[in-house]
């Protein structure tokens, strides 16, 4: 009868070569030595990690035929199984390929870029996909490059009230010319702005403030759709009027899409007020200060 450590050791034998045979067999594969290449690692050390590397070989393929980022096959999306040695010790990580760095790259402005119930495309928009083939919309497509070339100067420039029918592209043009700025490392703030009241309101202390905050310190501000809230004493002077105050104080750039003319948004803005007609024209003059008025009446696109 065999002794029990005899047993033991020769399995461990044969479990030893069996590994060392699944190495040599990898090794027939050139990816397989392509991955292994930069290991500075005896034999006896690498064949542990076989079926590690074979992981890695076959990552390695499926990027050998990609075409870009929406074809990956890999386990992370945009990324690499691959060895390195650090300080002498074996790591596995996963490497961002030339697609994913290309996303990244492209997407960075994204960070310098706040939102508010806003549609996906918005954060998307760009000078370059705008459409120029309606000359109505000329006019404004001229003024928003304009501003991006003085904004790049560094000189300073107000903002743009404009105003136009539905569905003609007010936001996408605006939002495009203040993501290109936000690759230049301008912090920008697209609200729609009803939303932004109502979101105000349900607010704490704490969380009112700092998105009050971030709204009205932005170096960018376009408040979209202004004109479509119900008009109170609160969201007139307490909020759209500090705003205002503080942006002219601060010589920021004020960007507003509505479908109200600039009368017609002061008509709106009395509301129920004793005083709503002068507190009114009040906001209408910080916004005159602030903005170019443009008038864009063009294809409705949304039909």
């Amino acid at each position: 009868m065999n002794d029990v450590k005899d047993i033991v050791k020769n399995k461990y034998k044969v479990s030893a070569r069996e590994l060392e045979d699944r190495f040599d067999e990898a090794l027939e594969d050139a990816t397989f030595r392509k991955v292994i290449k930069g290991i500075n690692l005896p034999k006896e050390e690498l064949i542990k990690y076989t079926s590690l590397f074979q992981d890695a070989a076959r990552e390695v393929k499926n990027c050998s035929g990609c075409k870009n980022i929406m074809e990956c096959k890999n386990a992370v999306i945009g990324h690499v199984y691959y060895p390195s040695m650090e300080q002498d010790n074996l790591v596995f990580s996963y490497n961002a390929c030339k697609y994913k760095k290309k996303v990244d790259k492209d997407t960075a402005y994204q960070n310098n870029v706040f939102l508010l119930d806003m549609p996906k495309e918005i954060i998307n928009a760009s000078m370059k996909d705008i459409y120029t083939d309606d000359k109505k919309r000329l006019e404004t497509i001229k003024w928003l490059t304009t501003f991006i070339k003085k904004s790049e100067l560094g000189e300073e420039s107000k903002g743009l009230y404009l105003t136009g029918n539905f569905g003609c592209g007010k936001t996408y043009l605006v939002a495009a010319m203040m993501n290109e700025l936000a690759k230049k490392g301008k912090k920008i703030a697209i609200i729609y702005y009803p939303e932004f009241l109502r979101t105000l309101k349900e607010q704490f202390a704490d969380d009112f403030s700092d998105l009050f905050n971030r709204v009205k310190r932005a170096d960018l501000l376009l408040l979209d759709d202004i004109g479509a809230e119900t008009t109170t004493n609160w969201n007139r002077d307490e909020i759209l009027g500090t705003i205002l105050q503080y942006r002219m104080q601060e010589k920021l750039p004020t960007f507003f899409t509505s479908n109200l003319s600039m009368e017609e948004l002061e008509r709106h803005l009395v509301g129920n007020d004793s005083e709503g007609k002068i507190k009114a024209r009040r906001i209408i003059e910080r916004i005159k200060y602030l903005t170019d008025n443009i008038t864009m009446i063009a294809e409705n696109r949304r039909k």
